[in-house]
Parts: structure tokens; sequence; C-alpha cells
């Protein structure tokens, strides 16, 4: 398939998503102390830091969906206590973003977004406020991975993209994703 500018969107939702995956699997191997320890960050700890990028996407994943939840996606700084739970809910809003990214059209790209700010509505074109969404899941993810490596866990490989010569060195985690690399680079395969 040619390269078209909501394919890229799109395997960027997908890349964010397996990078999101891999980090929370890798912390998994925390126990409830190591995950809430205090750590160098932006954010005092991992658990912080990964809701903190949970909360924004629920934040921005709604606003993309056309819905009104502004600050009450943050009200609870820390809604998931758990890795196991947070684990599911990042996936949860990860399948929303790209459920998002997979209905693109550029006509849509270009479309507005109302990002539900409380006392205000912010409005964004749809293409500028996933390119902002995805820095910022990069940045956060970024650091925590750093204080990952201050644990006895392994960091995991989380600078990788798609290319096609390493699709059998992520076929295992697809399978357990359910996807296939043509569902990534084919919006008409599911």
């Amino acid at each position: 398939m040619p390269a078209t500018l909501t394919g890229v969107f799109r395997a960027m939702a997908y890349n964010n998503a397996w990078a999101n995956e891999r980090l929370l699997a890798a912390c998994a191997g925390l126990d409830e102390a190591a995950f809430n320890a205090p750590r160098t960050g932006f954010f005092p700890s991992l658990a912080a830091t990964l809701n903190h990028i949970l909360t924004v996407d629920w934040f921005y994943v709604d606003a993309l969906e056309g819905g009104a939840l502004g600050p009450a996606a943050w009200a609870d700084e820390t809604p998931c206590r758990t890795v196991a739970r947070l684990h599911a809910e990042q996936r949860a809003v990860d399948a929303r973003l790209i459920a998002v990214c997979d209905g693109l059209t550029e006509r849509s790209l270009n479309e507005d977004a109302h990002v539900h700010r409380g006392q205000s509505v912010q409005t964004e074109r749809r293409d500028r406020l996933l390119l902002h969404l995805f820095e910022h899941q990069i940045h956060h993810r970024g650091q925590a991975h750093a204080m990952l490596s201050s644990t006895d866990i392994k960091p995991p490989q989380l600078d990788e993209f798609f290319c096609a010569g390493e699709s059998p060195l992520r076929a295992p985690e697809f399978a357990r994703l359910g996807w296939t690399e043509a569902r990534i680079w084919d919006p008409h395969t599911t």
C-alpha cells in the first residue's frame, strides 16, 4: 500500500500501543513497593508517570472521539494503583486511539477537534492534536523507561518502529496483541 498521511497516523497509533505494551509488560515484574517508590523524573514514581500517560490519553482520545470529558480525566491523578489495572486501562485507551486513527481520512485530519479544558473549549486540528498526543506519550514513556532502569527489571527496547525486515522479531508480541502486519499497513484488513 502506498504511504498516505492517514496511514502514517495509523502506524503511529499501533507503534504507540506496542511501546506501551512492552513497557507495562516489563513493569509487571515490579512489586507494589518498587512501582510506587520515589524516583527521579518529572513525576515522582513509575506509578505517577504511567498514570499521567493514561489520564492524558483519556483526555485527548475523548476529544478526538468528540466527547467532552475534559479535566475529569485526571480527577484522580492515580486511578490505577496496580500495574495490572494500569496495563488493562492503557490497553483499552490505546485500542480507542487505534480506532480513531483507523477511521481517519485525509479530510478528517484537517477537521477540528474540540478539547474541553474546563472553563474553555480549545479548537485544534486533528492532525496537530494527534502529533501532540504521540509526542506526549514518547516524552513520558522515556522518563518511565529511565526510572525502570533503576530497578531490578531490565527496561525493554522502545526505540523501534515497524521496519519490514524486523517483522519476524515482533511476530510473537503481535500475536499476543491480536495484530498482523497487514492490519497495520492496510486499512481494509481487520
